[in-house]
């Protein structure tokens, strides 16, 4: 692992270096570095803090060696073999006219500076048009400061001049590896350009309702492209070309801090710590839920193997990579891991580079022999469900059946409702049926809940009736039963016509033994009911039938 004095922000460079922009002390200090492998090849001063940085191609001449282009402020520095070759400024900005009076007013000491301050105040607070910087650097002065700054700046004309916030690169006309690409920046009054890779041109003009602050691009510039831009306000928008307004609006629950276009898919990293999916029209796709902040995002591309992954940067120390919604592979690091860059690094197509929060620099490589498994480690519904269906395309049958119903939609529901009443009929007389055969002996009471069956045992004349009597209660007890039996006295008696039933314990077995005798010697049987009650109470709670056999012992005699 290198150290470094800050966390930089880097770029891979083709062939077997790497090129960081060192951020410094944030005021001073600040380079753009060269390594080969893990050692420092050579470094050079920047003039400015670096906000970005990419490497394109910008002719076709040979040998193709790759620019480097360093965003800093309103400038762009390009460097081409390592050494400065060219700076690009931002066009200057409208100025408020209101606020050039005000100044000239100054110039010829007309208006004193508090005069100047109170109406550059007014200013600020009403007009359209932002103030200069000059302006606002005015307003911040003490009061006994302001005579020396309005001396100092009075002759000098006034500009207004935005920086940049976010860079990336564009194909200019062909789709392959090493071909000529385009400059794309947003700027902090929310436009996008798009820039000639020789002449340095503004190619193209775009505008956003908000400062850009992360941005990915794909297509062709002659072609097809989309650009999509993250913005301050929390929502994300798709240009397009020929459309110099967003062709679609994704708004979201917190503010973006990561943003990676997989396919055709957007994937998106908020504050809240999840982890959005959305189609290049703004459909939400899926979310995933991370154990800590998003720190920093970016894409896993391995065309040999078609495998495409996200990578995202967490401030618990990880490194988890998703396929969709589905957790992959978790990385740890020493450090919390500020930005991450995958992709071809000497003569490995597999490099992962990584910097850390204290300065740190990590070179993983990926093993040739690696498997990559999705895993859905979020709690939902399984992978298999998020797999779309391959549903056949409608038949003519098909869809002459849906004529059909929208013709004859009344009567088919008319047909519906009385097949349902009828089947309602059926169901309701079949259960009054059951209850009065008691084909299914359970009592209907809610408070005392009991269930009964009855097991008869002999060929006769003697028979042994088992009754088996349960609480199907939760969790409440049922005491103070009674079974009383009601049977022909003429064909059979019995030795005991009534008991009383011990405390019935929810979900216990309770069998109950008697001794029914057969009087007579046709060979003819009878039906013998049981009543479950409660003590001190008529009405039964359970009733039950049973179907006593034929006795086949008077028979034999």
């Amino acid at each position: 692992m290198l150290t470094m004095t800050q966390s930089p922000i880097f770029t891979p460079f083709p062939l077997a270096s790497l090129v960081a922009g060192d951020l410094g002390t944030g005021v001073c200090n600040m380079k753009l570095k060269v390594y080969h492998g893990t050692g420092l090849l050579s470094e050079s001063t920047l003039l400015d803090l670096p906000t970005g940085m990419v490497s394109f191609l910008m002719d076709l001449h040979e040998p193709r060696t790759p620019a480097i282009a360093v965003a800093s402020g309103p400038f762009i520095y390009v460097y081409k073999n390592l050494r400065p070759y060219f700076k690009f400024t931002l066009p200057s900005l409208e100025v408020n006219p209101l606020e050039q009076d005000v100044w000239s007013q100054a110039k010829e000491d007309m208006i004193d500076p508090m005069t100047l301050k109170e109406m550059l105040e007014g200013l600020r607070d009403k007009a359209e048009i932002p103030l200069s910087v000059r302006s606002l650097r005015f307003l911040m002065l003490e009061p006994q400061e302001m005579e020396d700054f309005v001396l100092l700046h009075k002759e000098q004309p006034i500009r207004r001049q935005t920086v940049i916030t976010c860079i990336g690169t564009l194909k200019k006309n062909m789709a392959d590896e090493d071909a000529v690409s385009c400059l794309v920046i947003g700027t902090e009054n929310g436009d996008v350009y798009i820039l000639d890779p020789e002449a340095f041109t503004i190619l193209y003009k775009m505008s956003l309702p908000s400062t850009p602050n992360l941005m990915d691009v794909t297509g062709q510039f002659d072609v097809e492209f989309r650009i999509t831009v993250a913005c301050r306000n929390g929502n994300i928008y798709i240009l397009r070309r020929d459309s110099p307004k967003p062709k679609y609006c994704i708004e979201l629950s917190s503010h973006p801090v990561g943003l990676v276009r997989m396919g055709k898919n957007v994937v998106v990293g908020c504050s809240h710590e999840t982890l959005h999916g959305y189609t290049q029209k703004g459909k939400k796709l899926w979310t995933a839920y991370l154990p800590a902040p998003v720190t920093t995002m970016a894409l896993m591309d391995l065309p040999t193997r078609g495998f495409q992954a996200v990578l995202v940067g967490l401030a618990n120390c990880e490194v988890h990579m998703y396929r969709d919604k589905n957790l992959v592979s978790t990385i740890k690091t020493p450090d919390v891991v500020t930005s991450i860059c995958f992709g071809r690094y000497g003569r490995e197509d597999g490099t992962l580079i990584m910097t850390t929060k204290g300065g740190g620099l990590i070179v993983k490589i990926l093993k040739r022999t690696a498997v990559f498994e999705d895993r859905d480690s979020a709690p939902g519904p399984p992978i298999a469900q998020s797999i779309r269906l391959n549903v056949p395309k409608k038949t003519k049958l098909y869809v002459d059946q849906t004529l059909r119903e929208r013709e004859n939609a009344v009567a088919m529901h008319r047909a519906f409702q009385m097949d349902l009443s009828r089947l309602r009929l059926a169901a309701a007389r079949a259960y009054v049926k059951a209850l009065e055969s008691s084909l299914t002996p359970m009592s209907a009471s809610l408070t005392e809940p009991l269930k009964m069956n009855a097991v008869v045992q002999g060929l006769g004349p003697s028979f042994k009736l088992t009754l088996n009597i349960q609480n199907t209660a939760a969790c409440r007890p049922v005491m103070n039963l009674a079974i009383s039996f009601l049977y022909d006295e003429n064909l059979y008696s019995m030795r005991t016509a009534f008991f009383k039933i011990p405390l019935l314990v929810p979900g216990l077995n309770y069998p109950i033994d008697t001794f029914v005798e057969c009087l007579s010697d046709k060979g003819i049987s009878d039906i013998i009911k049981v009543f479950v009650l409660r003590e001190g109470k008529s009405a039964p709670l359970l009733t039950a039938h049973i179907n006593m056999p034929v006795s086949e012992g008077l028979a034999l005699n």
